[in-house]
């Protein structure tokens, strides 16, 4: 039997708290709207040009804005969001409009894009699979300024470290490039993960489709529910991706270079066949269950061709033992001697006859 399988999105019943918890607070309220358990935020400070790189934990705001303040590029990562008084001291510091920070810290935010005069804020979901095969997924808002880029996440695993490694190994061009190139490679980082988690659908599909064929059970039924919700669940994160991406190759914001927008062009072309792929799987996951009530329908038609046969053939048996089963007095074939005999030589005929008839009729 396959894993039982889930993907790690809060809950109906969290999300109706977590609404009733933002409901009657003033727009640009930072509120936390999520299920993980109140921590501290932790920040961790990334500083490189082409031929220096400083890597370090701190969570002192001063030190954070001087290292924002340096000519090299920075890539500030903070890590937890459910401690609403750092983030909001943080975010002003930085000049980020409450609208933004509100958003930051809301985990059920859709993607989104919007531009200031001085920054770019971005939501995305960031989706992988865990050691268990399930697929996660995790909030990130990233902010894009002048030589920085900010990113809250919501818990420290992620699926940057193949920029990480990049950064550290000076390999690529990521250390020769400005801020909006990091920005980039982390939504790179975040669309080549999609690829990963549609690579696990197509096969959890085609294992459902062996299923399906070779013994379909009722368990099979709800694991094809299961993935259509899921797959459901994906394509609202992912979808809308491609159009902020479009936005940001037709932005005008001085923020991101010309050469940049080559790359994103690579980006949107990727989200193009990751939507295109999505949209084929839901309607294999559609086609799936009605695979599955078609072979239902099938076995059941079998097992009432079956049922039909052995009630045609007992039907003129039982009426013959019906008529001599009859209490009358003057019934000929009673007194005869060898009548019993002639009574089951009948039947067994009559057996064999509707045989091979149903044979020859191909219903057997």
């Amino acid at each position: 039997m396959p894993l039982k399988r889930k993907i790690d999105f809060q809950k109906k019943k969290k999300q109706v708290s977590r609404v009733h918890t933002k409901m009657g607070k003033a727009p640009g309220t930072i509120s936390y709207l999520g299920t993980k358990d109140k921590t501290a935020s932790k920040v961790y400070a990334t500083l490189y040009s082409g031929d220096s790189l400083m890597e370090e934990e701190t969570i002192d705001i001063a030190h954070i804005l001087d290292i924002k303040a340096s000519d090299k590029t920075a890539w500030i990562n903070v890590i937890g969001i459910n401690d609403e008084p750092f983030i909001e001291a943080l975010g002003t510091k930085f000049g980020l409009n409450p609208l933004v920070l509100e958003d930051a810290v809301n985990t059920e935010q859709r993607p989104k894009i919007d531009e200031y005069e001085d920054y770019i804020f971005g939501v995305f979901r960031m989706l992988y699979l865990n050691t268990g095969k399930e697929i996660v997924g995790e909030h990130v808002a990233m902010v894009l300024m002048e030589n920085t880029v900010l990113v809250f996440q919501e818990v420290e695993d992620d699926v940057f470290n193949g920029v990480r490694n990049r950064i550290a190994a000076k390999t690529g061009r990521i250390r020769s490039r400005a801020a909006d190139y990091l920005f980039f490679a982390l939504l790179d980082a975040i669309i080549d993960n999609y690829f990963l988690v549609l690579e696990h659908i197509n096969e959890r599909i085609e294992n459902l489709e062996d299923e399906v064929y070779n013994n379909p059970k009722p368990i099979v039924a709800q694991d094809i529910q299961e993935l259509k919700k899921e797959i459901l669940k994906i394509r609202r994160w992912i979808f809308p991706v491609k159009e902020l991406i479009s936005r940001l190759i037709d932005s005008e914001n001085s923020l991101i270079e010309k050469d940049t927008k080559l790359f994103l062009r690579d980006a949107l072309d990727h989200m193009l066949e990751i939507n295109e792929s999505l949209q084929i799987y839901r309607e294999m996951s559609m086609s799936l269950m009605e695979m599955y009530m078609s072979n239902m329908s099938n076995k059941m038609n079998e097992v009432m061709k079956v049922l039909t046969i052995m009630a045609s053939i007992f039907i003129p048996l039982t009426f013959i033992a019906g008529i001599y089963g009859m209490n009358f007095d003057h019934m000929p074939e009673l007194h005869m001697e060898n009548g019993y005999y002639y009574v089951w030589g009948l039947m067994i005929v009559l057996f064999i006859g509707m045989m091979v008839y149903f044979k020859k009729k191909d219903w057997l």
